[in-house]
């Protein structure tokens, strides 16, 4: 059994599916990165893990205990499992600290002392030690990004979720929020990825998964899936990317 189980996912608006079936298994300490087109439901498929979506149908799993459906504890879920988004959500109206702060004191992880020396300590390695009393308006979104991270790991999260955290920032700025989460991989943090960056997924990832519309068509190891894809859609997708410059 896997670390993390996605187990005959289905999830529905309406009459539209957004996802259909979908099987996935994430090992202790491995990235997996879901790549595919703006609309395959990289996304919701994130959102359902962390319980923001409801699932229809099929199980989630962490460590052997479901976490998806009725009498779900979402807090604990949203403890072991963390979420960094694409537009930050930082609270505007607090410090950079407090943000990261707020979640472990006010669920008694930690007391406000403790939890401030951690963030401390978090911020400082993500470079943002000097920004912990500005408020996030006063960040570039890069270190908006950089903090938002921390406020997840500031949590200990057993799994981290990343949702397009490079999408809406500025080319120069990709890197530096790429290199954190480069780094939390050499650290052994257990993730899942949306990304469109083909060439981080490349490089990080210890399985990538192809979705088109709403279906994982197809999973592997970067070089097959970059390299040697299997299927007449991936082969098309990977195209597309090559011919705008982006792998």
């Amino acid at each position: 059994m896997a670390f993390l189980d996605i187990d005959d996912v289905h999830k529905t608006y309406g009459d539209h599916r957004v996802l259909t079936g979908i099987d996935l298994s994430v090992e202790h300490h491995q990235v997996v990165t879901l790549i595919g087109a703006s609309g395959s439901g990289k996304s919701t498929l994130l959102r359902c893990i962390n319980a923001l979506e409801d699932i229809d149908g099929g199980e989630i799993r962490l460590d052997g205990d479901v976490v998806s459906g009725p009498g779900t504890d979402v807090n604990r879920l949203r403890r072991d499992i963390g979420m960094v988004f694409q537009s930050y959500n930082l609270f505007p109206h607090m410090t950079v600290l407090r943000n990261i702060t707020l979640a472990p004191v006010k669920l008694g992880r930690l007391s406000r002392a403790e939890a401030e020396e951690k963030a401390m300590a978090l911020l400082a390695r993500v470079g943002l030690a000097d920004k912990a009393d500005a408020h996030p308006d006063r960040l570039s979104g890069g270190q908006q990004q950089r903090a938002a991270i921390v406020r997840s790991l500031a949590m200990e999260p057993r799994v981290l979720l990343l949702d397009e955290i490079t999408s809406a920032l500025d080319p120069e700025l990709v890197a530096e929020v790429l290199a954190i989460v480069r780094e939390l991989a050499d650290d052994g943090m257990t993730m899942l990825l949306a990304t469109h960056e083909m060439g981080f997924a490349r490089e990080v990832s210890g399985k990538v998964c192809f979705l088109h519309q709403g279906v994982l068509v197809e999973e592997g190891p970067p070089e097959q899936i970059f390299g040697d894809p299997t299927h007449e859609r991936t082969r098309a997708f990977l195209h597309r990317i090559i011919e705008a410059g982006r792998l």
